[in-house]
């Protein structure tokens, strides 16, 4: 397999700067170019994207941001096809002709075939994904072929064994999911290194979780080394894994880009006595977190009630870490009185479940919506 070399970390244009928060399409466009160009600055060129990622506009974004301001050959760009959006054959030759035109990039470097899990798998081989996206290949469309994955380390290898054309796959993989019983970071990555298959990692922050940890975690890592960030160890967690060939991490905002180059440009693999304490505070934060949402977003774009669904489970988990429950009105019942200004309540959820059915961490929302409306609306 020819990869092209690239360095660890990769932008993932999942999670962009906005102008309006409440609106997930509209982009800060000219603050990602920023970005864009120091990670190119600094020798980055592996970018992510997706066909809903950022209200369905991350794709666009990419091609104003990069595309039409780089040469093609000086970056590498990947998307990906997800079950949810084709329903025929020609749909999926659909969606594909509007990302290269979405892009402008005339091929894609790596491209997936996105989320498998039991559910969507079976769609996957009905329409023959797995032998359409070959012939991608074959044609120039596509230069690697591979699949991203949130299931079972047993389910893994049986795909791996029955499609070992698949070139890479793509993993959720952070020092909090390790040992998880439902995202089974560690298994899975152990049967793609069995397969031979490169990993690129995503959410190895979590959607933010591991931004923002308990005290008590904050200060572990910062006898450690109090100079880097509490970010900087979840990257450098995944990124030290033998076979892990990109961490992508979905960056926010410029300040969060200038903080991952700072320590991924020049890479240290974390030490032993590093990964030791990566499992600490795992445990720490285990222990405290109430619903282990990364903030994907995949369970709003089809929810009938429109309902804030990670938004709600992000100030939630604030609110309950540390026992904050026990101290009355803080200012998240505010923030969640706005966003429902704009969106349904957590009450005003009907139970279809369309959202569990898309959660890439198999969470039961429906059950975690009535705890949140418990919480807020009492």
């Amino acid at each position: 397999m020819d990869f092209k070399p690239v360095k660890k970390l990769g932008f993932g244009l999942m999670r962009m700067p906005l102008l309006d928060k409440t609106d997930a399409a509209k982009v800060d466009v000219e603050q990602v170019k920023q970005m864009v160009d120091l990670f190119m600055e600094k020798g980055f060129t592996y970018f992510d994207t997706a066909w809903m990622y950022n209200g369905f506009a991350s794709e666009s974004v990419a091609k104003q941001a990069l595309v039409d301001r780089y040469p093609r050959e000086s970056f590498t760009l990947a998307t990906k096809l997800h079950a949810a959006f084709f329903d025929s054959l020609e749909g999926r030759d659909e969606v594909f002709e509007a990302q290269l035109e979405k892009t402008g990039a005339g091929y894609f470097d790596y491209y997936l075939l996105h989320g498998i899990e039991a559910d969507m798998l079976p769609k996957y081989e009905e329409f023959d994904c797995f032998a359409w996206l070959l012939d991608k290949k074959e044609k120039g469309l596509v230069k690697h072929a591979g699949f991203s994955f949130h299931d079972s380390a047993k389910l893994l290898d049986e795909i791996l064994t029955k499609h070992s054309e698949m070139e890479f796959v793509q993993l959720q993989i952070n020092y909090l999911d390790w040992e998880s019983e439902w995202i089974q970071a560690k298994d899975c990555y152990d049967v793609a290194v069995k397969h031979g298959k490169p990993v690129i990692v995503m959410e190895p922050v979590k959607g933010g979780t591991l931004a923002k940890i308990p005290e008590e975690a904050k200060k572990l890592f910062e006898g450690l080394d109090a100079t880097k960030s509490v970010p900087s160890w979840a990257i450098r967690f995944a990124a030290s894994l033998p076979g892990v060939m990109v961490v992508l991490s979905g960056m926010s905002n410029l300040e969060q880009m200038q903080d991952n180059l700072s320590y991924m440009e020049e890479f240290e693999p974390l030490t032993e006595k590093e990964k030791a304490a990566c499992f600490q505070v795992a445990d720490i934060i285990n222990n405290q977190i109430k619903v282990p949402c990364t903030g994907c977003s995949y369970c709003t774009e089809g929810c009938p009630k429109k309902i804030a669904i990670p938004q709600y489970f992000s100030i939630y988990n604030e609110d309950m870490r540390e026992h904050l429950e026990e101290k009355g009105w803080t200012i998240n019942f505010t923030n969640y009185a706005n966003l429902s200004k704009k969106f349904g309540k957590a009450s005003d959820c009907i139970g279809c479940s369309r959202c569990e059915r898309v959660c890439p961490q198999h969470l039961t929302i429906v059950q975690f919506l009535k705890d949140v409306a418990a919480h807020y609306e009492h």
